[in-house]
């Protein structure tokens, strides 16, 4: 390295130190890139390895860097889902002492991808819907923090699978900025604007590519946004108003709330003068209800409707082998080392990158259903796991990392693995030994 660089990291990582920051972004050598596949945005972006892992490096001015560094480490500590911030690098430059443009570092978020890279040939209207509903989901979170994100996209989000939806997290934060009082209503349909229009575009311009289906209209899409947002947004933060008989609809609305994932933090509670009317309005709201209760009972950290799905196995567990009398944590831990645990060491070695666990977990749980309709009866596990790791899973590609072309490309590289015909799963009736068995 050339001159004295600066690094301003949260962690202390000696790596950093040995990537070529001495050069352009646009000249590192190919030993030091990550070819994955990313979204547009209107600064170089590259990817590297990192001590183990991947990050995203990203030229900039010093002072949108040391900001957006900044941003992202406030909306971590809100719990808003984003990338996670690793370093500010300035003071660059090269072996002639020519200065070269800071960086903003990032860790690149496994099992993600930009929206460009979720599908393979056309983008279909259920799946463009549903990203598009998960885009909407952030921006009320964001939003119910004070943050005003001023550039909405698709390209400035990377979506992970979520049990048949997707997850969305901010990528992209340097236009943002956070008011600690809220944001007015102006401003909230100011971003909700951008987002519309933002995302018209970017589907328009798959479309003059060929890149979606014939029947997916951008613009019905683009303004689903718009009705996913204000339908969100009223309920968690919308009053309504009862009679004292009917107190019960206080605990309708939480548990309402609870089904979308999210807990009430405060609640306002006035009566009228009279004392005959009730008004509610949830006054803060915390995003991850499933979440929380999964990682309580059983330590696993899984997405939010990921989260729903396996609670909902673990629920059937319970019932199905009559343990309701027993602690909710001790029937939990038995679920874990039986079910969940078993399924998830079924998986070969080379083929755990395709998706993360609890993914695999939901989309074997779905395979089973199918294989049992068609059947007519029930599947057994074993059999359920052998089925869909050779028909499903072999299939997918790898979205640990998604390897592509040094050029950048979108084509995912698949892992050949060996036949995995021969999993047997011990029937989940003996309750002496749940346990996989390779």
């Amino acid at each position: 390295m050339s001159g004295s660089l600066s690094i301003t990291s949260a962690m202390a990582d000696p790596a950093l130190l040995d990537l070529p920051w001495d050069l352009p972004l646009e000249s590192w050598p190919n030993d030091a890139i990550a070819a994955l596949p990313k979204g547009i945005s209107r600064h170089l972006v590259r990817f590297a390895h990192l001590a183990g892992h991947v990050v995203a490096i990203k030229e900039t001015t010093a002072e949108m860097a040391k900001g957006e560094y900044e941003m992202l480490r406030m909306l971590q500590r809100l719990e808003i889902p984003c990338v996670d911030p690793v370093a500010v690098i300035t003071n660059r430059s090269d072996a002639e002492g020519e200065e070269l443009k800071p960086v903003l570092v990032t860790r690149h978020l496994r099992f993600s991808l930009p929206y460009r890279a979720l599908f393979s040939q056309t983008l279909r209207p259920d799946t463009a819907t549903r990203l598009v509903d998960a885009l909407a989901v952030l921006l009320v979170r964001l939003h119910i923090v004070g943050f005003f994100w001023g550039d909405v996209s698709l390209s400035n989000t990377l979506f992970r699978r979520d049990a048949g939806a997707f997850a969305a997290y901010l990528v992209d934060a340097e236009t943002g900025k956070l008011y600690e009082g809220g944001l007015s209503n102006g401003q909230r349909e100011n971003d909700l604007e951008i987002a519309r229009v933002n995302i018209a575009g970017e589907l328009l311009d798959l479309e003059a590519g060929g890149r979606v289906a014939d029947e997916l209209d951008p613009v019905r899409i683009s303004n689903g946004i718009v009705e996913a947002y204000r339908s969100l947004w009223k309920e968690l933060t919308g009053s309504e108003s009862f009679s004292t008989a009917e107190r019960w609809r206080i605990n309708e609305r939480v548990n309402r709330l609870n089904d979308l994932g999210f807990d009430i933090e405060e609640l306002a509670i006035r009566t009228d003068d009279t004392g005959t009317t009730v008004r509610i309005q949830p006054k803060v709201v915390d995003a991850g209800h499933h979440q929380r209760r999964l990682l309580r009972l059983t330590g696993l950290d899984a997405g939010e409707n990921q989260a729903r799905r396996l609670l909902n196995d673990l629920d059937s567990y319970r019932a199905a082998y009559g343990k309701g009398d027993l602690d909710e944590e001790m029937v939990a831990h038995e679920w874990l080392m039986r079910v969940f645990e078993p399924v998830v060491r079924a998986i070969p070695v080379e083929l755990r990158g395709k998706l993360e666990p609890a993914e695999v977990f939901h989309q074997l749980l779905e395979h089973r259903w199918f294989m049992a309709q068609q059947a007519g009866h029930d599947i057994p596990l074993a059999e359920a796991v052998s089925s869909y790791v050779n028909t499903v899973l072999r299939h997918r590609r790898d979205e640990a990392t998604v390897i592509g072309p040094p050029t950048g490309s979108t084509t995912a590289i698949d892992v050949v693995a060996p036949d995995t015909s021969a999993i047997a799963v011990v029937d989940p009736d003996d309750e002496e030994d749940w346990r996989l068995k390779v």
